[in-house]
């Protein structure tokens, strides 16, 4: 028998901080950064940089090697003399893939099909699984040669024809009240070991989607707070194109709530993370198929959180929240008032927004994220005017109905300059809800700059956390 490893005596294995925004936007530099500043920055460096290198990558895994596909994926004309380069470029697109692919088989079967492993072991996959599959996002940087002598457009276009929605969702138009109706029963929720975290314990959720649509499977980190019994929990919905679970570094505003006693529950949005069909990169599917992309991503994830606030009622007897930033944000708030209809149960109750707007079409089609993408001249290419799209729209608005919680449990953090989910129509939101002044934190940032200012100013979280400790007080 070959003995293990010997640690040094009180060594634990832990998974390190992998919060940027601890060890730099809490400094000096955070404060430079958490300005309205970094917006234009960040607008710039998206639309020049990382979504058209995100193109490139992209068709590189679809082309599986081949550069003639790979032209073809882009797509764009071949550029003569660089052969030798791109296949180089290839060459290590590939090496770097089949590491996380091996990588990513050994977690999932190590976390989900084996019990008692070794913690060390345990802590020494994860944190590969971390490594390599940033090393992975990161080969985007090996086509940056490409972006120089060609433009290239940051989407791939597969925008449907206004027929096709109108025989999948025009039922829906007839009956809204049918729409994203949670269908029990739900699916079996598998548990993950577990690992410690520098805030608490983390382990993942893995579910089938109930969503026909998707037909994949859900996965969601969840930090869970050590010696807190029956603790809130937080399902909290990430950005458009936001990867927390494949990336090293990026800031995450909730971050501390873990700290606070509360678990938060991160799932995977349908075509991010380990749900990005082969040709993509995360999120672009939900763009390239406006106005369809946003139909089908809002009714999958109405069928997939009441899982997720049915699994988290189960599991602790403390109050449930709904919430999330941008996009999750936006789910949220429209989950907020279809659940209206749903069982108790599946009701949450508390609501948590991080830059959100009340009109959806504001940021589908007039945000500086979507005209960033080029969507209004996209789906009018395929034949759909701007009456045409906004038809559909209502179905994800959330005007118009009061929410399934007391104003008094919603909290919401929005920024005056934000362009990307346009800061008006979600003041306007609030105020038809009748959210009280205590619970809005409006900050002259905008979208990218307040939630690096949420990492340095935690009187939004300290709200949610006095509110959420309330309603467990009350049971």
């Amino acid at each position: 028998m070959t003995a293990g490893p010997v640690f040094p005596e009180g060594w634990e294995p832990r998974l390190t901080a992998e919060d940027f925004s601890e060890r730099w936007l809490r400094s000096p530099v955070g404060a430079v950064l958490a300005r309205p500043w970094f917006d234009h920055a960040a607008l710039w460096l998206l639309g020049r940089w990382f979504f058209p290198l995100s193109r490139l990558w992209a068709a590189a895994r679809a082309a599986n090697g081949s550069i003639l596909r790979f032209y073809e994926e882009v797509p764009m004309d071949p550029v003569p003399g660089i052969g030798a380069r791109l296949r180089k470029t290839l060459d290590r697109f590939e090496t770097a893939r089949e590491a996380v692919n091996a990588t990513e088989g050994r977690w999932r079967q190590v976390f989900f099909e084996e019990r008692d492993t070794e913690l060390y072991r345990l802590v020494a996959i994860e944190a590969a699984r971390r490594d390599r599959r940033n090393a992975y996002n990161a080969t985007r940087r090996h086509f940056s040669y490409l972006r120089r002598r060609r433009r290239i457009l940051p989407v791939r276009w597969d925008v449907p024809d206004p027929e096709e929605i109108e025989t999948d969702y025009g039922a829906w138009l007839a009956d809204p009240a049918a729409a994203f109706v949670p269908q029990p029963p739900f699916p079996e929720v598998f548990e993950s070991q577990r690992v410690p975290g520098p805030v608490g314990e983390e382990y993942w959720l893995r579910f089938r989607s109930p969503s026909p649509v998707m037909n994949d499977d859900v996965f969601a980190r969840v930090y869970e707070p050590v010696g807190v019994a029956d603790p809130p929990s937080l399902v909290f919905g990430h950005g458009i194109c936001v990867e927390f679970d494949h990336w090293h570094g990026l800031a995450d505003e909730v971050f501390a709530l873990c700290r606070m006693g509360i678990r938060v529950i991160r799932p995977e949005a349908p075509w991010h993370g380990r749900r990005v069909p082969d040709g993509r990169y995360g999120g672009e599917t939900f763009i390239a198929r406006a106005p369809r992309g946003a139909l089908d991503t809002f009714s999958a994830q109405l069928l997939e959180w009441p899982v997720l606030i049915d699994w988290s009622r189960r599991t602790s007897r403390g109050p449930v929240a709904a919430g999330g930033s941008s996009l999750g944000a936006l789910l949220a708030q429209l989950l907020a008032v279809k659940a209206t209809a749903w069982p108790s149960r599946l009701q949450p109750d508390a609501l948590f927004l991080i830059t959100h707007c009340g009109h959806p079409e504001d940021a589908a089609l007039r945000g500086s994220m979507a005209k960033l993408w080029g969507v209004p001249e996209a789906i009018a290419r395929h034949g759909w005017t701007e009456e045409g799209a906004l038809r559909w729209l209502p179905l994800l608005d959330p005007r118009g109905a009061d929410p399934a919680m007391d104003p008094e449990n919603i909290v919401t953090v929005l920024g005056s300059r934000d362009t990307v989910t346009p800061f008006a129509t979600g003041k306007a939101l609030i105020d038809e809800w009748r959210v009280p002044a205590r619970n809005r934190f409006i900050w002259q940032r905008g979208h990218f700059s307040v939630p690096l200012q949420m990492i340095r100013d935690h009187r939004p979280l300290h709200r949610l956390s006095e509110r959420l400790e309330s309603l467990r007080a009350s049971r």
